[in-house]
């Protein structure tokens, strides 16, 4: 098993319920979202077409995009709604005494270039 390097990123106490962060990790854009049943990190560009997914919304653990509204699932990244067919990749997250920190999955495809 690869051992992995996690990075914090902000207090605990900075994200509330409901709300997303985007953040940049090891060169690569991470967004962060609280769901009522707790943290969620997957890649903040849409698997479709390239959207930063911090601009759309997230209702529950429903992530929309704001281009195409193709929507995800941030537990597991899955497709919820097209046109959107690839899932998005699911990073590591853990709060470790008050912070709250992200380990990039070392699986993950790379992220679609801007274009």
């Amino acid at each position: 098993m690869t051992d992995l390097r996690f990075v914090p990123l902000l207090p605990d106490s900075e994200l509330p319920t409901g709300r997303m962060r985007a953040c940049t990790v090891d060169g690569r854009e991470v967004l962060l979202c609280r769901a009522r049943d707790g943290l969620h990190a997957v890649d903040n560009i849409c698997t479709h077409a390239f959207a930063r997914l911090d601009e759309g919304r997230i209702r529950g653990t429903k992530l929309q995009c704001p281009l195409h509204g193709a929507v995800f699932d941030v537990r597991d990244g899955r497709v919820l709604k097209g046109p959107a067919t690839e899932p998005l990749p699911v990073h590591h997250v853990r709060v470790v005494a008050g912070q709250v920190e992200i380990a990039l999955d070392p699986a993950a495809p790379p992220p679609p270039k801007a274009g």
